[in-house]
């Protein structure tokens, strides 16, 4: 009877607090090792790809950690570096509507609003490709698919805008906060993937 009793509590499932906060201290971790992998300056799509694959592992309950995160960052990187170089590229693009407001080019306060809106309307599409690529993916497809997720579902996008809004007040109040929290804006991007495919 003792022997039961022992068995039955080696075998109870983790409670539902512990294991989403273990999930959110994944996601923490996650934050700073995507963080690391953006110091290449166009890896970012890279990186957030194999956090949000190390992520989808851990929700499934699958082993992976440290090494798995470097095998799919360097599976990504093959064709990611570009596209982290576009959006730098897209980036600039804003930049430089942005000094034509300030400069008062006629026309300018639109072509900055619009402008700012398609940065955004990018970022987006990038994080919801990230996070469902997988190794062997074409990156260029996985944005051109992501990029009619992004206006198909709006309230998704609105969720991944707000995790991104997240990371950025965190940089403004204490630098090093947006670090992990970039973990949480992953997780953000495949909680919506997730939930745009059983809708």
């Amino acid at each position: 009877m003792a022997q039961t009793g022992v068995k039955a509590r080696s075998t109870r499932k983790e409670s539902v607090f512990g294991e989403r906060f273990a999930i959110f201290a994944e996601c923490l971790l996650t934050g700073v090792w995507i963080a690391v992998a953006c110091l290449g300056v166009v890896t970012y799509p890279a990186a957030f790809a194999a956090g949000a694959r190390h992520l989808r592992r851990r929700t499934r309950h699958e082993n992976g950690g440290l090494r798995e995160f470097v095998a799919d960052f360097r599976a990504a990187v093959r064709g990611g570096w570009a596209v982290g170089l576009a959006g730098w590229a897209a980036a600039a693009a804003v930049w430089t509507d942005v000094l034509a407001v300030r400069a008062g080019l006629p026309g300018g306060p639109v072509v900055g609003a619009v402008g700012v809106l398609a940065l955004i309307g990018l970022a987006v599409a990038l994080l919801r490709a990230a996070a469902v690529w997988t190794p062997g993916s074409a990156w260029r497809a996985l944005v051109a698919e992501a990029g009619r997720r992004t206006v198909l579902d709006p309230a998704g996008s609105f969720l991944v805008v707000c995790g991104l809004a997240v990371v950025t007040l965190s940089a403004l109040f204490v630098l090093p906060l947006a670090v992990p929290v970039l973990g949480a804006v992953a997780a953000a991007a495949v909680a919506v993937e997730r939930r745009y495919r059983h809708r």
